[in-house]
């Protein structure tokens, strides 16, 4: 097992490419440093995505997320980053990255930032009774 942050993300094919299905991943213990005080700012990170040909391999998200540690970052940056490599690696149908900041200076930051794939629209939601 790594004890090394890495930026490296891994993907591994959809089991199944032909099937809309959503993944949601929590990542309740995201670090990286204030760019203005050098101080720690702490996160909980919520990816959801829709597949397209490959999924993301968590240990590779998981040292991946760690490389941001020791970085200083602004929280939209920061948030914004995280989805384009992800964007980049997994190329999804559709994928959502919400960053919930804990509170700093008494405010709270929550940073949303999304893509979808150009043509690709989502199947209409079934409203069962």
């Amino acid at each position: 097992m790594s004890t090394q942050p890495s930026k490296t993300l891994e993907t591994f094919p959809n089991p199944y490419p032909k099937r809309d299905y959503t993944i949601r991943i929590k990542i309740p213990e995201f670090t990286c440093l204030c760019p203005k005080t050098g101080q720690p700012d702490f996160a909980t990170l919520h990816l959801e995505y829709i597949p397209d040909s490959h999924c993301v391999e968590l240990k590779a998200l998981k040292l991946y997320i760690w490389s941001y540690r020791d970085q200083g970052a602004f929280h939209e940056a920061v948030t914004n980053q995280i989805l384009e490599d992800l964007v980049a690696v997994c190329n999804p149908r559709f994928m959502r990255l919400t960053s919930e900041f804990n509170v700093r200076g008494g405010i709270y930051t929550n940073v949303v930032a999304q893509y979808r794939q150009p043509n690709w629209s989502p199947d209409p939601v079934v409203q069962l009774p």
